[in-house]
């Protein structure tokens, strides 16, 4: 049975929390990725900032709609959630738009629950973690290789 340290990418590559979302998008689309993970200076695992992430800076902000009862101003949504988006749209670093504590598998997770994990979640990026510590990614593509045998 073939496990994530069988199919994952062993050096992938990464960014710093600190990496600007010009060079981030950069980095995707001439590796022709859809998402990096993003790790401190020790190497520990972060965040992970994917296509979609810098994809929702360029959305519409959803203005909350409010109702009135007895003269008062009611919001239908939280002002939090506006406030959040409000910053994604103005991030200029990874640190503003990444995911933070992102889903990972280890090493040993079987590759049937790494594809699961990826269809059910709609993750197209997975990060391994051993200890801590980013060894290796999965993306849709190694999932297919093993269809692949000679490829």
């Amino acid at each position: 049975m073939l496990k994530a340290k069988d199919i994952m990418t062993t050096e992938p590559i990464t960014v710093s929390p600190d990496t600007d979302l010009v060079q981030a998008a950069g980095i995707l689309l001439k590796q022709k990725i859809n998402g990096l993970p993003v790790v401190d200076e020790t190497g520990r695992l972060v965040g992970i900032i994917c296509q979609s992430d810098l994809i929702s800076q360029q959305k519409k902000i959803s203005i909350p709609s409010i109702f009135t009862l007895l003269d008062g101003l009611f919001p239908l949504s939280s002002m939090k959630n506006v406030e959040k988006e409000i910053q994604k749209i103005s991030a200029t670093t990874v640190n503003q738009v990444m995911t933070p504590k992102p889903v990972t598998v280890d090493p040993e997770t079987s590759l049937e629950d790494v594809a699961t994990l990826m269809v059910d979640r709609n993750f197209h990026t997975l990060p391994v973690v051993d200890q801590g510590k980013l060894v290796g990614v999965i993306g849709k593509e190694d999932i297919l290789r093993t269809l692949m045998p000679n490829a």
